[in-house]
Parts: structure tokens; sequence; C-alpha cells
């Protein structure tokens, strides 16, 4: 059986040191359960595409702060207006990615990252070095896990542990923007509503 264990902070640190070593971890995020891995560490990326099922999209990553964000991806002023408008929150912006940005998350050069409003995913990815995969724990095409009970249901015998921080509170995934050139894309709608992108970046015409 996979360790379940809660959310403090020897806990994030045993999660950390899991991550480290190329295990998969299941963590609490502000929009529903993730699924984590080094992003740097392709036998550990590879095995969230094989336990995901995923084929055709890319993993997202979550990061500590916006400087995390920084290193990795380009923002231009649409992925700045937006980053202060929404982070930290349920807002993924896919961007151009960096030299330095991970290789391998199916994306080619662009990278999807998210700063989240949660403080034990936050700690949790500090302790990771600043960036983790940051996918749904659900295999592709079935409903997020909202609960860690519903994540190892679902994923329970292909990760290495899970992190127990209560029901996810708001429930739905994030809202993915393609901001990586001058038209804006709307990639998915989740928690932020299509009206309030517009609305913020003065986009609705």
């Amino acid at each position: 059986m996979v360790e379940v264990l809660d959310c403090s902070l020897e806990s994030l640190a045993k999660a950390a040191e899991a991550v480290a070593r190329g295990g998969l971890i299941v963590y609490p995020t502000d929009t529903v359960y993730g699924l984590g891995c080094n992003p740097y560490h392709g036998e550990a990326v590879k095995r969230v595409f094989e336990v995901k099922g995923r084929m055709g999209k890319p993993l997202p990553l979550l990061v500590s702060s916006p400087h995390e964000a920084f290193r990795i991806a380009e923002f231009n002023p649409n992925a700045l207006k937006a980053a202060g408008l929404f982070w930290p929150g349920a807002l993924t912006l896919v961007l151009k990615a960096k030299p330095q940005a991970p290789r391998g998350l199916g994306g080619g050069s662009l990278i999807g990252v998210r700063w989240p409003r949660h403080r034990e995913a936050c700690r949790l990815i500090m302790l990771c070095g600043g960036l983790l995969v940051g996918t749904s724990a659900n295999p592709t095409g079935e409903p997020p896990a909202l609960t860690a009970e519903e994540a190892e249901d679902k994923l329970g015998g292909s990760v290495d542990l899970i992190l127990d921080g209560g029901r996810a509170p708001l429930g739905k995934p994030s809202t993915v923007l393609d901001l990586s050139n001058s038209k804006p894309k709307l990639l998915r709608v989740g928690v932020i509503s299509e009206r309030e992108i517009l609305e913020g970046l003065d986009l609705g015409g």
C-alpha cells in the first residue's frame, strides 16, 4: 500500500526526498490534487506520462514563487499582467520556455507554469527546488481527484507517496491561457472564467 501522510513539515520534507530520488507523489493544491515529480528527472517524467496514459498533452509545472517562473519562461507584457492579476491562483500560463527550462514535458518550445494559492503546496515545491510537475492526479479522461482518498483510488498503486491536505478548496482545474505570442489563446476554462480573463487583460473588444 502507498504511504499516505499529513502535510506537516516533516511529511513535506519526506515527499521532497522522494521527488529528489525520482519518485512520484500526489499532493494537494488549491484547485485539485496534483501528481508530481522532479521535472528535470527524465525517467520520473516518463513515469508520469505512463501513469496518466497521457498522449499529446504536455505536463504543466507548479512554481513556489514568480521568481521560479521567470527563471524558466519568457514573460511578455500580457503574461506579466495576467500573473499580476491572477497569481497566486488558478491560472496556468503557457509561455515560451527559456533554455534552462526542463525538457521532455511534451510542450516543445513552450512551457505551462502556475503559482498556486496553497501554503502547503508552495512549501513542498520550495523544498523540491522551486519547480514540480503539476498535472492532475488521475488517469487522463477521468475526473480529477479532489481528496487524498480519491487520488489513492485512482493512482495508489502507481505513486510512491500521497500527501493528504483535506479536500481541494476550489474543486476545479486551473484555467489555461496561452500567452506565448501576441494573440492570447484560451486553452481551457477552469476556475477562472473566460470573461474574467478577457476583462482582466482588456481583451473584450
